[in-house]
Parts: C-alpha cells; sequence; structure tokens
C-alpha cells in the first residue's frame, strides 16, 4: 500500500449497517487494521440515524435487508441528513429486481457477500477518490439488463408496477397525472416490448426481466 493510499485511509470515517454480528465484526476488523481512522457498527437503521445527530461519516456500507428499514427508505433518509455522502452496497442477493432497484438509487458502490474482503477495501478506496465500484458479479448483472431486449422507459416502468397491483386505466393515468389514452397506449408497447399474451404472462416476464420484486405484492 502506497503512502496516498495510507494517509487516504487514515481521513476516513466509516459506518456499517448489517444485522449480522459476524459481517459487523469481520469488516470493522478488517478496516482498522487497513488503517481507517474511525468505524462505527450498526444492526438497525434506528441505530444509525441516532449516532447521525451527533457524527457524520465518509462513507456508509449498507446492507439491503434489514428488520426495521427497507432500502430504499434507508439510502433516501442517509442522503437526506447527509448530502453528498458515499454509499457502497453489501449484499447476497443476486436477483435482477435488486440489481434494478440498486441502480435505480445511484449508489456509489456495490460488493457482494460472497465476494473477497479486498473487494471491500477496493470499493473503499474507489468511492472515496470520487468513483463507482461494482464487483465483477454485479457489472455482469447489469450487463445482462442492458443487453436485454424489452427495455421499458421509466414510464413504462411505472404503469408495468400499476398493471401489476391491479389498478385500472383510469387508476394509473389519476396516480401518475396523466391521460388514460397515454396509459393505453404505454401499456401496448409493455405488453409488445414484453412479448405478453396476458396479464398473467405479462407479470410472469416483468418478475423474471427484474422489473418487478414479488415482495412487493405481497400481502
Amino acid at each position: 500500500m502506497d503512502a496516498d493510499t495510507t494517509k487516504l485511509l487514515s481521513t476516513l470515517s466509516v459506518a456499517i449497517v448489517d444485522d449480522h454480528e459476524m459481517v459487523l465484526e469481520g469488516f470493522s476488523s478488517f478496516m482498522l487494521r487497513n488503517g481507517i481512522k474511525h468505524v462505527d457498527c450498526f444492526k438497525t437503521g434506528q441505530a444509525l440515524f441516532a449516532s447521525m445527530s451527533e457524527h457524520s461519516y465518509d462513507i456508509y456500507i449498507i446492507d439491503l435487508e434489514l428488520p426495521d428499514i427497507d432500502f430504499v427508505s434507508l439510502v433516501d433518509e442517509i442522503r437526506q441528513r447527509d448530502a453528498g455522502t458515499k454509499i457502497i452496497i453489501n449484499t447476497m442477493h443476486e436477483e435482477l429486481w435488486t440489481v434494478r432497484k440498486m441502480t435505480s438509487k445511484m449508489v456509489d458502490g456495490v460488493i457482494y457477500k460472497s465476494g473477497e474482503l479486498d473487494d471491500l477495501l477496493d470499493a473503499i478506496l474507489c468511492v472515496a477518490k470520487g468513483g463507482h465500484y461494482y464487483c465483477d458479479r454485479f457489472e455482469q448483472m447489469l450487463t445482462h439488463i442492458k443487453t436485454s431486449s424489452g427495455i421499458l422507459s421509466k414510464r413504462e416502468q411505472q404503469i408495468l408496477i400499476g398493471i401489476a397491483r391491479g389498478l385500472s386505466t383510469k387508476d394509473i393515468a389519476q396516480e401518475l397525472y396523466i391521460s388514460k389514452n397515454t396509459v393505453e397506449s404505454h401499456r401496448q408497447n409493455i405488453f409488445s416490448k414484453m412479448g405478453a399474451r396476458n396479464m398473467a404472462d405479462l407479470v410472469v416476464k416483468a418478475i423474471a426481466s427484474g422489473y418487478i420484486d414479488p415482495k412487493d405484492f405481497e400481502d
């Protein structure tokens, strides 16, 4: 490790948010051994927020699944409280809908728990210097999404979710503040792009393509 890298690490303050004790202990020990200035560990989003009232962090390393808050709300809350901070996702989930969610929040880095600890250090250094770090497996998933057929626009994705929720054309139009004709036009495009024969087929293909997370529609 060169002198510049050592100096950079010695200035960093990092928060780890994960409900697995072994992850917290392993990551914290690894970071401190590599010269990171300060590391705090939290098992819940609320514990993190309580600390953020007194401390700020250069980098947040967060798990996708916490017992008290969902990933999207956690990222939004961190950014609202600490604008411009860096966020790295550490997860075991490789589902396409999870990949899409992570990219939609424009996080600074993604590493998988199945990877090596060196990935963690590389990610920290990269985002600390203003870059983005996506591990090889995540890059492969992104490539799969970008090269797959039937790519939907943001508006089409919104309408697709409305369809999957069982909303009528009128309901979707009111929710998105667009006309019913616009909804119907997008609806036809969605069925065409996804190659769906009917509603059930559309939902199945939307889940397989990562546009829908089945958990969002569980009772």
